[in-house]
């Protein structure tokens, strides 16, 4: 991946979870400062800025991604396509168009801003809370992917009824299902009604 501004004056040096920094938001996404990324999610939380991503192959199919086992906040669980935090100052697109890029091994042939959801969920197994200000994006992906390995544990194209299943017997994460429901409307108008989203 190319160096931009962003990733190159933001990323961390080091790659742990308190030496990233986060951006605090108001209820409106304003900003008012930053937070260490672990410090953001201890309880209560504090409000921050985040991203979803939503990726669909030509056949309407969702790429969900199973977090990595030795991630530190909801490992092993599924999920959308990819999800994190903009660096200080980065654009959110930005960032949900690095961040795919880094976990997934593959740029979006499309993204598309798709509305923002404000949430607050605790992680049962962490101890962690999400309490996120979440920029949300749509999105085709037409090549092979590369996940790392660190960040991903596994991938899946699936159908909504094939979410359903999944969803039933598998663990996702806490905000999925939010995160799903706010983007449905844009979801639906890439996927087109035949997709069933």
């Amino acid at each position: 991946m190319p160096i931009t501004p962003a990733t190159a004056t933001h990323s961390p040096s080091n790659g742990t979870a308190d030496a990233i920094l986060l951006e605090l938001v108001d209820e409106n996404g304003v900003t008012i400062g930053t937070a260490e990324k672990l410090s953001a999610h201890q309880p209560p939380g504090r409000l921050h800025r985040a991203f979803s991503v939503f990726l669909f192959d030509a056949r309407g199919r969702l790429l969900l991604q199973q977090r990595a086992l030795g991630k530190y906040h909801s490992p092993g669980v599924w999920s959308n396509t990819c999800c994190g935090h903009p660096y200080p100052g980065e654009a959110p697109f930005a960032a949900a168009a690095r961040r795919t890029y880094e976990e997934l091994g593959v740029s979006p042939t499309l993204l598309a801003e798709a509305g923002t959801v404000r949430y607050n969920h605790p992680d049962p197994a962490s101890g962690l809370v999400e309490q996120e200000y979440n920029h949300l994006f749509v999105g085709l992906v037409q090549s092979g992917l590369r996940p790392d390995e660190a960040e991903v544990g596994d991938t899946a194209f699936v159908t909504p009824a094939e979410l359903a299943e999944r969803h039933a017997k598998d663990t996702f994460s806490s905000w999925f299902m939010t995160v799903l429901d706010a983007a449905r409307p844009a979801v639906r108008e890439l996927t087109g009604p035949s997709a069933g989203w």
